[in-house]
């Protein structure tokens, strides 16, 4: 019964959707701004996915006359579609513009930078092209990437705040902080180089295919968002945590063993969040990747670096049995 109670409580503290009560008023507040911003993002998404669909059914064959009612249906959903998509991007995305015109005042590149010139290279042109009745829109990728970014952002947020403190998990802190600075610097460096190739790329396919230009070129922008990278720290150091809460009886010489399993599923999803960009950017750069799927990619990498925190979770909270040839393995 007692077991229970403490695996309901520390569900309670580590849901998504729950705010822990420990928290300061000011991190709750940004709690519940993020999971808005994160609910309109979904709802715009699925309605503007809706919107966008007769647009894929003008590549058929059909006659003048319906061709000519599909064009006008197009237009007006374009501009509904961008009514929709303007909160989106002003407001749900507003933490991302911050974060880019700090980054870029300070002359550094950080995830905000990639993230906002995805944004607005798949929005700015959209509209162009809205207002001229004229080329491709991506008001559905812009509206699902910054879903599925936020997606992202938010389990990254409750990793950082589903934290205990004192004791034992002071240890564990100090631990996020170093691994936490030598991931930064990877993540950079990486993100730097990725830009550079999408910039390079779509100044070839602007110079030889002009019209699949901005196509690419939001595609591996949306790709070179480095979520995944982010939180293969925060997610890690969060199990650990809820480990420690799990097992309060966990002895120094064990914190030491946690310590280090944290650190190896941090490196296990960072290097594999590194692999996925490197396999991701190439089929992007020769346009078989289009910016949706781009979107969807970026989310399932950043769940399968959650699930592989969980992972380590569960190994850790297992039955003692269980836990032991876990360990010894």
């Amino acid at each position: 019964m007692r077991r229970n109670v403490i695996v309901a409580s520390i569900m309670r503290v580590f849901s998504i959707f729950t705010i822990p009560d420990s928290l300061a008023p000011a991190q709750r507040l940004r709690r519940r701004h993020m999971l808005a911003r994160l609910g309109l993002a979904w709802l715009v998404m699925m309605q503007v996915m809706m919107f966008a669909f007769p647009g894929y059914l003008r590549a058929g064959p059909m006659s003048p006359e319906d061709r000519s009612f599909l064009d006008s249906a197009i237009v007006v959903m374009n501009w509904v579609s961008l009514a929709m998509t303007m909160p989106v991007v002003l407001y749900c995305a507003w933490p991302v513009w911050q974060g880019a015109i700090k980054r870029i005042r300070q002359a550094k590149v950080s995830m905000d930078v990639p993230v906002a010139l995805g944004i607005a290279a798949g929005f700015i042109p959209s509209c162009y092209a809205t207002w001229a009745q004229h080329g491709e829109v991506y008001f559905d990728s812009v509206t699902m990437f910054v879903a599925f970014l936020l997606t992202a952002r938010y389990f990254e947020l409750c990793s950082r705040q589903a934290v205990g403190s004192g004791g034992l998990h002071d240890i564990i802190e100090q631990h996020r902080a170093r691994l936490s600075a030598k991931a930064d610097r990877v993540a950079v460096w990486f993100t730097i180089v990725q830009l550079a190739v999408a910039f390079v790329a779509g100044a070839f396919w602007y110079f030889y295919m002009p019209e699949r230009a901005i196509g690419i070129m939001v595609a591996m922008l949306v790709i070179s968002c480095p979520c995944a990278m982010a939180m293969a720290v925060p997610t890690s150091i969060a199990a650990a945590h809820a480990s420690l809460m799990a097992r309060p009886t966990t002895t120094k010489h064990q914190i030491g063993s946690l310590v280090q399993a944290s650190e190896r599923i941090a490196r296990q999803s960072l290097l594999g969040a590194m692999l996925w960009h490197v396999l991701m950017m190439p089929l992007a750069a020769i346009g078989w990747v289009q910016p949706w799927l781009a979107a969807i990619t970026m989310l399932l990498s950043s769940l399968a670096v959650a699930a592989n925190a969980w992972r380590l979770y569960k190994r850790r909270t297992a039955p003692a049995s269980a836990h032991a040839v876990a360990v010894a393995s």
